[in-house]
């Protein structure tokens, strides 16, 4: 096992500044997620680890050991692309063996760490096989089974599950935490899914525009994100916000003002940065909004459904957010999205009186950074 350390890393590709200063330590054994959307520089932040982009500025170390300047192949580390980068008319086997193999290690070590990694991922009995005759799961786990029997010091998944429908990314997800169990290997997995961050991190580093937005462990950056991007960007669905002004501000508390709702304070406040007048942001998760709340001193708005989404275990509601001047700009859809862990006969075009606890509730200065105090998170 081994970590990784990126010490001020910059990435130009001529005038575009794709890695921004990136500082990051990994520790040995981990499991660590870099999440973003297109264009965030994930993965080139990936490949510069890899060695595949050399970086303009910074350091990066490996096991304490500076590979800035190394070739690939002397980091330490074994790669797996989003496709399976097999090749057909070699069998499962040789496949897995073939790193080995243009190392020129002896045939006996080839066949012995061939043998490991298909007892690992369960494909003793595919090893003579054509990768044509594998399924999407079984060739990407040969495309797996190819970087274990490297040995490498460090993982690195660049979106591995991109190309597997629904079921077999499930499917893989667990395959993949189990094999990082079972090997205890530093693993670093690229991905645009929250899904894939949420379930299977050690620890989600959140990347936008080159820059690590926040570094922590799913539940913490759920329950406590930074800034609005990372409220945003974390949730499914994601959160709702609404446009408030700050009509008082004191020692630790603000009071604001939204179209739609009554007057709400805020306590336990960074009051830095900014005054009454200025404009804030609200946000609420769909899963902190009740509908007909029966608790009198909630915040309550009204509002009439438009789409209902019957997902078995719970009902998804979007319900129309212009008398609150929402603010999900991201979607354009003009919706507040309501979450509930129930089948509900609710229907398209029912009027709700909508209601949340001003605890739930987060509070965004005009920076953009999370103003109210930390929530609990919840235990595992």
């Amino acid at each position: 096992m081994s970590s990784v350390e990126l010490r001020k890393v910059d990435k130009h590709y001529g005038s575009y500044h794709a890695l921004k200063t990136v500082d990051l330590k990994i520790e040995k054994g981990e499991f660590v997620v870099m999440v973003g959307p297109s264009g965030c520089g994930k993965s080139t932040l990936l490949k510069t680890i890899a060695g595949l982009e050399a970086i303009n500025s910074g350091q990066i170390v490996i096991n304490g050991r500076d590979v800035t300047r190394e070739e690939p192949g002397d980091r330490g580390i074994a790669m797996v692309f989003q496709s399976y980068a097999l090749y057909p008319h070699m069998t499962v086997a040789e496949n897995m063996g073939f790193g080995l193999r243009m190392a020129k290690r002896p045939r006996t070590e080839i066949e012995a760490a061939v043998k490991r990694a298909a007892r690992i991922l369960r494909l003793e009995e595919q090893l003579d096989k054509r990768p044509k005759q594998l399924s999407g799961g079984q060739r990407q786990r040969v495309a797996i089974g190819r970087a274990i029997t490297r040995s490498p010091e460090v993982f690195l998944f660049d979106e591995p599950l991109s190309n597997l429908d629904a079921a077999l990314r499930t499917q893989m997800r667990v395959e993949l935490s189990g094999l990082h169990a079972q090997l205890g290997s530093t693993m670093i997995y690229v991905t645009h899914d929250q899904v894939e961050a949420m379930t299977m991190a050690d620890r989600i580093v959140i990347l936008n525009k080159g820059r690590i937005e926040q570094v922590g462990s799913p539940l913490e950056l759920y329950a406590n994100p930074a800034n609005i991007f990372v409220a945003g960007f974390l949730g499914a669905p994601r959160m709702n916000f609404i446009e408030a002004k700050a009509v008082s501000v004191e020692e630790s508390a603000v009071s604001v003002a939204a179209a739609g709702l009554p007057a709400l304070s805020f306590g336990g406040i960074d009051v830095g940065g900014f005054s009454a007048g200025d404009t804030l942001t609200i946000g609420i998760r769909p899963e902190a909004l009740h509908v007909e709340p029966s608790n009198r001193a909630m915040p309550v708005f009204s509002s009439r459904v438009r789409l209902v989404e019957q997902l078995g275990r719970e009902t998804v509601l979007y319900v129309d957010a212009s008398p609150l001047q929402a603010t999900n700009s991201d979607s354009g859809t003009g919706n507040f999205t309501l979450q509930l862990n129930k089948v509900s006969a609710i229907g398209v075009g029912a009027t709700l009186q909508v209601g949340f606890e001003i605890g739930d509730a987060y509070l965004f200065g005009p920076d953009g950074r999370t103003l109210t105090p930390r929530k609990p998170v919840a235990s595992t």
